[in-house]
């Protein structure tokens, strides 16, 4: 997508939408942010302390 984001008709047409917010965030800090946020998720459900310390 460019700076307004991506085509409303290739949005409705897809399987899956991620929703980062109302922001369009350039996309190499996108793939920053979605892996922190799995690499926080299984740490926490594999029980390290990772959001405790």
């Amino acid at each position: 997508g460019g700076a307004d984001g991506i085509d409303p008709d290739l949005r409705d047409r897809a399987r899956l939408v991620l929703n980062l917010g109302k922001l369009t965030w350039p996309h190499q800090l996108v793939r920053i942010l979605i892996a922190e946020q799995l690499y926080r998720a299984v740490t926490i459900l594999t029980g390290h302390p990772y959001h405790r310390v």
